[in-house]
């Protein structure tokens, strides 16, 4: 986790990676489209954003748990089931503290991850937003553009800000298309697989496609403000998919975590571990001693 935070920082807020100069033909209408100003002034500014993929996750699943976990607390089965799980040698979580933090864990784990695939995406491919001319300026007259199809490749072509620039350079994929669809596939999963209650058959389908709903509006509207293109938000989404599959079914299984342990101790576990190892034991001396011990573990319990 401490290395995914470090590499997404440099890649967001340092200049160690350098965003690939693409060149442009002269008064390409692909990129002539109207800036709208800042990410600020978006329809779905990153502040937005980011608060509903960091905070809503976090609630939606902190609640379930806890409604999970008391439900099972007052049942019949909690009374013959242990508390608490056994962390190492010398801590105790709470299950509903264990599991909680494991799918929070992995969720922000895969925030960072979206995040830097997205900008190692942009880093290389630098291509440029449909607004890129409007605040690139170029000079036509200068850079010799008689012609619509002569292509100009060289930085210098650019006389306005540099940080829009620099910023109508990093388009490719969509970082808020990526974030938005991970964060509600991973929750539409995560409600899928954990809630299993009666009365929740339309429920659950209705919050999972909610959730995509809003994700695609997102991307869309990223289109409709022109800044992104199609194959811009297209890549953004396959990413977010692809990391929140690959984290829900190889890493947490889809959330089949147990909520309570078995009513069998570790002590005993580790009593019938021992009893398995010593069965396997060839000496008649060692075939003896496993007997002893399984009289006496027989005569205790």
């Amino acid at each position: 986790m401490a290395g995914t935070v470090m590499l997404a920082y440099y890649f967001e807020y340092t200049d160690t990676f350098s965003v690939h100069v693409q060149g442009f033909f002269c008064y390409d209408t692909t990129y002539t489209k109207p800036y709208l100003g800042p990410e600020d002034s978006s329809a779905v500014p990153p502040i937005l954003l980011y608060a509903v993929v960091a905070g809503l996750p976090t609630l939606l699943i902190t609640i379930t748990e806890t409604v999970l976990f008391l439900i099972q607390y007052t049942s019949k089965e909690f009374i013959r089931s242990e508390k608490t799980v056994a962390t190492g040698d010398c801590c105790y979580l709470n299950p509903l503290v264990r599991r909680t933090f494991r799918f929070l864990g992995v969720y922000t784990f895969g925030l960072f991850t979206v995040d830097i695939f997205v900008n190692a995406g942009q880093v290389v491919t630098g291509n440029l937003a449909p607004y890129f001319l409007t605040v690139c300026k170029p000079n036509y007259t200068a850079l010799g553009c008689q012609q619509a199809l002569r292509y100009i490749s060289h930085q210098e072509a650019c006389t306005g800000n540099q940080d829009d620039i620099l910023r109508a350079r990093k388009t490719f994929p969509s970082k808020e298309a990526a974030l938005s669809i991970y964060a509600a596939l991973y929750l539409a999963m995560y409600v899928t697989c954990t809630v299993q209650a009666k009365g929740t058959r339309l429920a659950k389908p209705v919050l999972s496609l909610s959730l995509m709903c809003l994700a695609f509006l997102t991307g869309l509207n990223r289109v409709a403000e022109y800044r992104n293109h199609w194959s811009d938000v297209i890549a953004g989404f396959i990413i977010g998919i692809a990391i929140a599959t690959f984290l829900v079914v190889c890493v947490v299984h889809n959330f089949k975590g147990k909520l309570l342990l078995t009513g069998e101790s570790p002590a005993e576990q580790q009593a019938n571990t021992a009893m398995l190892n010593m069965g396997r034991a060839d000496s008649p001396l060692e075939k003896y001693i496993a007997s002893q011990n399984h009289i006496a573990f027989t005569e205790v319990t």
